[in-house]
């Protein structure tokens, strides 16, 4: 995993709902690396996004690696119907469950387990799972909603967990998710990030190919 080759996973949040389909292949065909399916249940976050049907739906349009979000109150319950669609899973170190236990399980199914941490949250509930996960995805803003601003104090969180990496303490992908542009992906990058996150800016662009390779850097 030492590879750090930047990872561009346009988030299907951002589509149009209705061209699913013509949406992730279209993203897929300009240069997305990963399609990010964010599922959300309104209790642990307050909006509701789609469920593992939709994202069955659209594995349908691609080959590309699915990288699954999941911002429910309870990972562990509905887990099974995710690892068979995904590529990486990643569950909310402030969910309601046993956060190693549920790691142990997405590894077990065959995919990159991811660790998600929010803005409030200190980087220290993380640390004890260190070796545990294979993407820490560390929200660059509240989750819940796309098209938010980036909170450029979560940028603290990347440094740290790239220090970590460097340490040796464990090899694994740093993911930012939220309000990635091209300004803040060169920020995330800098400070140690490899998997950018970004719906608005991809799906929205006028050439989706070109914004992908901006974000690249």
């Amino acid at each position: 995993m030492a590879d750090r080759t930047p990872i561009i996973a346009p988030s299907i949040l951002a589509s149009d709902f209705s061209r699913l389909g013509e949406e992730v292949a279209r993203i897929s065909e300009a240069g997305g690396d990963w399609i990010h399916c964010d599922v959300m249940d309104g209790h642990f976050v307050d909006n509701i996004s789609f469920g593992s049907a939709f994202v069955e739906a659209a594995t349908r349009h691609t080959d590309k690696h699915i990288d699954v979000h999941l911002m429910i109150s309870r990972p562990d319950h509905y887990l099974d119907r995710y690892t068979p669609l995904a590529d990486s899973v990643s569950v909310h170190v402030e969910a309601d469950h046993d956060v190693a236990q549920t790691l142990s399980r997405i590894r077990a199914a065959g995919c990159l387990a991811g660790l998600a941490i929010s803005p409030p949250t200190p980087l220290e509930k993380v640390e004890p799972f260190i070796g545990q996960f294979d993407i820490l995805l560390v929200m660059t803003v509240n989750p819940g909603f796309g098209g938010q601003p980036f909170i450029p104090e979560t940028i603290e969180k990347v440094q740290a967990a790239a220090e970590w990496r460097a340490k040796g303490l464990a090899d694994f992908h740093i993911e930012v998710d939220g309000g990635i542009n091209t300004a803040t992906a060169k920020i995330a990058r800098e400070a140690g990030a490899d998997i950018f996150v970004a719906g608005t800016a991809v799906f929205k662009a006028s050439d989706a190919a070109a914004e992908i390779e901006a974000l690249r850097g």
